[in-house]
């Protein structure tokens, strides 16, 4: 990791007090309301499609819309955030994602509403960004794996939130009034943010002596960051297989019945959310990112086989101990790489490649749906298990040597 990043966060050993916590708790809120923001869309689908009369074709615009909106802005905030510090870049960006929600409230036709939804996403895209530097920042190298896999949960919760309010809550009060819940939650989020939020120590590179030295790009002088982001887009296929089609999976092939399956899926979840935090815990006790990442990958292959097994044998009462075990495996690498990436990159860049961390899992993830899609079309859900499981096993000679964090 680079110095400046080395000499700002707290010391391993260090008692570090309540600020941080309080940090991570406000960067938390604040991706927590961006996710409820940008998949709120894809809860209003049902309802979209009966009062609104539009096709399955038009909603899908919808919900993609906001994911378009942070795949264009997630390096750009992440630019900003080296430059000026988190506070300004996750407020002011929280604040345009809620002027975007009251915008869609406020619109009736197709267009403008997607056209809103984007602009969201673009918004929401600035606590995803600089996030990541307010946790590398105010905690020390022993604390960040627990740090950034609490961070990871933002995700998932914001999820599990859309899907517990918004559907009961739109069949009551309909499309414009339900948009009012993430306006609110969005609204707060922009708010705390900007009052609450202390940008964390700047290190030399931001400001030593009279005239600032540019930050080195850690892009040129080291393959360590390309080679994370390449490890993550592999490792991102696997976990989005799991998430997209485990309730179609289960339904259709396995045999259960809707709510069941349904049930299973959720509790996955929340087992995959808290399992993030498990590994981040070992990463700091064992001093190093990418010797957990190792078994996460070879667990993530092995956990895809036993997926493509269970479909081949229909070995239907087994299914939902695979598809809890799947969930928990496929996404502990997240916090892991997102970690190693920040304490790579350094302060003066860790923004930036947050941001394209991010960018290219996004874009892993939005061409993973179609195109395994077309795979189990062709192969069957254990063929395309099968066949995702190979990723995993690429993306081992990949990951960079062990780094002890104690000496970064």
């Amino acid at each position: 990791m680079n110095q400046d990043v080395a000499s700002t966060a707290p010391r391993s050993g260090v008692r570090l007090g309540l600020r941080p916590w309080a940090m991570l708790a406000l960067g938390l809120f604040a991706q927590v309301a961006g996710s409820l923001a940008i998949t709120t869309p894809a809860f209003l689908v049902p309802l979209l499609n009966s009062e609104r009369g539009l096709s399955l074709g038009e909603a899908g615009l919808l919900v993609a819309a906001p994911s378009v909106g942070m795949v264009l802005t997630l390096i750009l905030w992440g630019a900003l955030a080296d430059r000026v510090g988190e506070r300004w870049v996750i407020g002011s960006g929280l604040a345009v994602a809620a002027l975007a929600v009251l915008g869609a409230v406020l619109s009736n036709d197709l267009v403008s509403t997607a056209l809103f939804f984007l602009v969201a996403g673009m918004g929401a895209a600035s606590a995803n960004a600089a996030g990541g530097r307010l946790v590398v920042g105010w905690f020390p190298s022993n604390r960040r794996g627990l740090a950034m896999g609490i961070r990871q949960m933002a995700q998932p919760l914001g999820v599990a939130i859309a899907a517990i309010v918004i559907p009961p809550l739109a069949e009551a009060a309909g499309v414009s009034l339900v948009l009012v819940f993430p306006l609110v939650v969005v609204s707060v989020a922009a708010l705390l943010a900007l009052v609450f939020i202390v940008d964390p120590p700047r290190g030399p590179t931001a400001a030593a002596g009279p005239v600032p030295t540019r930050p080195v790009n850690p892009y040129r002088t080291s393959s360590l960051l390309w080679r994370i982001h390449t490890v993550s887009v592999l490792l991102v296929v696997p976990q989005f297989v799991v998430s997209t089609f485990a309730l179609v999976w289960l339904i259709n092939s396995e045999g259960w019945q809707p709510l069941a399956a349904g049930l299973v899926v959720g509790i996955s979840q929340l087992v995959g959310a808290f399992g993030r935090i498990l590994v981040g815990v070992i990463s700091d006790r064992v001093g190093s990112r990418m010797g957990p990442l190792k078994a996460v990958a070879a667990s993530a292959s092995l956990v895809m086989v036993v997926l493509a097994l269970t479909d081949w044998f229909e070995l239907s009462a087994f299914a939902a101990v695979g598809i809890v075990l799947a969930s928990a495996v496929t996404v502990a690498d997240n916090g892991l790489a997102f970690t190693a990436v920040a304490e790579s990159a350094g302060t003066g860049w860790s923004g930036r490649a947050l941001g394209a961390q991010n960018t290219a899992q996004y874009l892993a993830a939005a061409a993973t749906a179609p195109l395994v899609g077309v795979l189990i079309g062709a192969v069957g859900f254990a063929g395309a298990f099968a066949i995702t499981a190979v990723l995993p096993l690429v993306s081992l000679p990949l990951i960079p040597p062990d780094r002890r964090a104690s000496k970064l």
